[in-house]
């Protein structure tokens, strides 16, 4: 699917489910990772992750879409676009949107813990993410942060 047949269904789903017209732009965005689309309050445009569309299908994407339509037509409106708005609740009840999208299977990725220990007392750190040796002490007695092992995990 190309932007401009996503551009068209997201205006012919507008028309069907909410009875007024979508008139900013809808396309997908390659940088989307962890959410199926988002609402751009600034711009008014939505941008909706293709990954979706692949994994799940069109009808996955049809729900994303109304969801996003949601908070479009409330922000427009000036009434209540938020997630724990009961206007937002109680449209997506009325379109059948869905509240969440399904979670992707193909974003888990190698995940790894770094294991780090206090020279002096020997606390052991784990962590995702790496630690400024330097910089940073062990939080129980101060003493100096060692690094000991990288372990990775397939998710």
């Amino acid at each position: 699917m190309t932007n401009y047949e996503l551009q068209t269904l997201v205006e012919e789903i507008s028309l069907q489910y909410f009875h007024k017209p979508f008139r900013h732009r809808a396309y997908f965005n390659p940088r989307l990772r962890t959410t199926g689309g988002r609402y751009m309050l600034g711009s008014h445009n939505i941008d909706l992750n293709r990954k979706y569309l692949e994994e799940h299908g069109t009808a996955e994407l049809v729900g994303i879409i109304k969801h996003e339509l949601c908070h479009y037509h409330l922000h427009i409106e000036g009434r209540g676009y938020k997630h724990r708005d009961p206007d937002f609740r109680n449209l997506l009840q009325k379109v059948d949107a869905p509240r969440h999208c399904s979670a992707l299977t193909t974003t888990n990725r190698n995940q790894r813990n770094l294991i780090y220990s206090c020279s002096k007392c020997n606390l052991t750190f784990k962590r995702k993410r790496r630690i400024n040796t330097s910089k940073y002490v062990c939080g129980r007695c101060k003493g100096k942060l060692v690094f000991r092992e990288e372990i990775k995990q397939d998710s």
